[in-house]
């Protein structure tokens, strides 16, 4: 069964027509926009075996910054629904709580309210089991800097109780496989560039073959060649090991490439969400408006994608 999201646009009248199609998501029936905005809604859920790769159910969160002020609403009763191997693509301008619900879902941070199930298992109830199944790459890699690039994943690997010889075969190929050649493997981290840095990040994450990857902007500062080599390197291990991936980025053509479909938060929303071609359909039937990402963005949001959102608190 297909699934459409899309509130009205908020510089256009309304009309009537019928939304286009899409494919996988299956999220509540109805989720409330807000007094000042329609409503999202959505078509009756398909059958799927099996429980979905990752489901955020009405989830919330919101955060303190000053006492003398209300608490900002970073993440508004969001729901999601994700199939096994389905790459979600999270686009938003800065502030508008994508990292935010990354963190959400990978138990960096504490739900509000709602829930957030991985293949099943709570990730409140069942954490261990859980960070099993998941990893995360975040713009801001974190290292032991002094440590190499392999002292630092064959670390990881000890963590996770990995085989340290077969982790350290694993990591030269990953290493490989995105342009990091055996030589540069004995460096301290900290002496390799930014984007070197992130193409380790990346092989971290995927040494523990996770079931479920949590991108978080990780092409971000990368030249144009490691782009594209981080790129083919996601499909390959969404078509390989059937991974499923979540990734937010502000590259529109990065997620109009990978994604199999795209969700897009606004005010810690989801203001819209469909495949890339539906949405430019949706745009182009609808609205008049040329049949790119960019016009689907700018419907949506009101704003370009590298427009920070006037708020008090960092909820990217």
């Amino acid at each position: 069964m297909t699934t459409t999201l899309a509130p009205e646009p908020k510089t256009t009248t309304p009309t009537s027509s019928p939304l286009p199609a899409s494919t996988g998501l299956e999220p509540a029936a109805r989720i409330p926009a807000g007094p000042d905005a329609p409503e999202v809604t959505t078509s009756e859920p398909g059958t799927h075996a099996g429980p979905p790769a990752l489901l955020v159910e009405h989830v919330t969160k919101r955060f303190s910054v000053d006492r003398k002020k209300a608490p900002v609403q970073a993440i508004d009763d969001v729901s999601l629904r994700i199939e096994r191997g389905e790459i979600l693509g999270i686009l938003g301008a800065n502030g508008s709580g994508k990292s935010t619900l990354i963190r959400l879902v990978s138990g960096l941070l504490t739900l509000d309210t709602g829930k957030v199930e991985v293949f099943g298992h709570d990730i409140e109830r069942d954490e261990l089991a859980v960070k099993r199944l998941i990893n995360r790459v975040s713009v801001d890699a974190a290292f032991f800097k002094k440590l190499s690039p392999m002292e630092n994943l064959l670390f990881a690997a000890r963590l996770y109780g990995l085989d340290g010889k077969a982790a350290r075969e694993q990591t030269k190929a990953i290493l490989g496989r995105l342009g990091i050649s055996e030589s540069r493997l004995g460096r301290p981290v900290e002496q390799m560039s930014r984007g070197m840095q992130q193409k380790v990040a990346i092989a971290r994450a995927l040494l523990t073959s996770p079931t479920l990857l949590l991108l978080d902007e990780p092409t971000t500062g990368l030249d144009p060649r490691s782009k594209l080599d981080v790129q083919a390197f996601i499909e390959e291990v969404n078509e390989a090991h059937d991974a499923t991936i979540v990734l937010t980025t502000h590259d529109l053509a990065e997620a109009e490439r990978l994604c199999d479909r795209i969700t897009i938060l606004d005010g810690g929303r989801v203001v819209a969400e469909d495949t890339p071609d539906g949405l430019k359909h949706l745009v182009a039937e609808r609205y008049g408006k040329a049949p790119t990402l960019e016009s689907v963005f700018m419907t949506f949001t009101g704003r370009s994608l590298d427009e920070d959102v006037e708020e008090d608190g960092d909820n990217d």
